[in-house]
């Protein structure tokens, strides 16, 4: 199998440029990871989201999912800031009630600045983040699948199905951002997942545009394997079903990270794999810090 390769330009005695790429818990603990050991750190993060606050500034604002954004630029924030501790606080009553106070700043931001990115960036500048947070597309987009019950519309639901077959985004020509392209184009590593393979990580590894981009530089991308197949939108999988589920939508895995302690049996993979102790104490999630080390040891082979 295929060894990681660098990006375009050796980066000894200079950071490694990372891009993390999915959306939701999953990428936040992808980036609490990388920011360890480079500030050059660009997330791409799906905006299909339809669910809790996300959904209902979606239909009130007409604005993209924001609940992915907002929990990236936490992420990227430092651990002890208060501001972003206030993104995350969720109002409990009133017309407020569940609404994450960072959505509706966010909102905010962007109506003041006029443009998506330009929101965001501002968010960034005010959280003080350590990176960049690229939306996957700036287009408003609803995930649309195929399972075996048949199709089915939005994020949400499709989180609450099983028996996946594809997914695709409508409308069907959204595209990435140039700035995306670039930053995979430009990266010494990218990593793709951990995250709810077709709602959330699929959700933005599809874009047209990203597709191509993570094919022609697939000797540098990396995906993330779950710890443990999510019910009921992947049960039964293993690591291989998840290659495969890429492979379907067209996209190409050289390396596969993966920890099979907490249950996830590797199965017949036609890639790389590397194992190693990624779960946190708890089993459930990745740790920042293991997950961390192994993203640069893989970079540190690549050299």
């Amino acid at each position: 199998m295929s060894e990681l390769r660098v990006g375009r330009g050796e980066f000894d005695g200079r950071f490694p440029r990372v891009v993390a790429l999915g959306g939701g818990h999953g990428t936040a603990v992808t980036l609490r990871a990388i920011r360890e050991f480079t500030p050059l750190v660009t997330a791409v993060v799906s905006v299909a989201d339809d669910g809790g606050s996300t959904g209902r500034l979606r239909e009130l604002l007409d604005v993209v999912a924001l609940g992915d954004l907002r929990k990236c630029l936490v992420a990227l924030a430092e651990p002890s800031s208060l501001l972003a501790t206030a993104f995350e606080h969720r109002f409990e009553d009133g017309e407020l009630a569940g609404h994450a106070l960072g959505n509706l700043i966010l909102a905010g931001l962007l109506e003041a600045a006029g443009d998506l990115q330009g929101g965001i960036d501002a968010a960034a500048e005010l959280l003080k983040a350590r990176g960049r947070v690229l939306p996957a597309t700036t287009e408003k987009v609803v995930l649309k699948a195929i399972a075996e019950s048949g199709e089915v519309a939005g994020q949400a639901a499709i989180a609450s199905t099983g028996r996946i077959a594809k997914v695709s985004l409508v409308p069907s020509d959204a595209v990435a951002p140039d700035e995306v392209i670039g930053a995979i184009n430009d990266a010494d590593l990218v990593v793709v997942g951990p995250g709810s393979l077709y709602s959330s990580v699929l959700a933005a590894a599809c874009v047209p545009g990203i597709v191509d981009a993570l094919n022609e530089n697939s000797e540098r991308v990396v995906y993330v394997c779950n710890l443990h197949p999510e019910l009921p939108e992947t049960a039964g999988y293993d690591v291989a079903a998840h290659v495969r589920a890429l492979k379907e939508h067209s996209i190409a895995v050289e390396t596969v990270l993966c920890d099979t302690g907490p249950g996830m049996e590797v199965g017949s993979v036609e890639c790389r794999v590397v194992q190693r102790a990624l779960a946190g104490s708890n089993g459930l999630v990745h740790d920042p810090g293991r997950l961390g080390r192994a993203l640069e040891d893989l970079l540190a082979g690549a050299r």
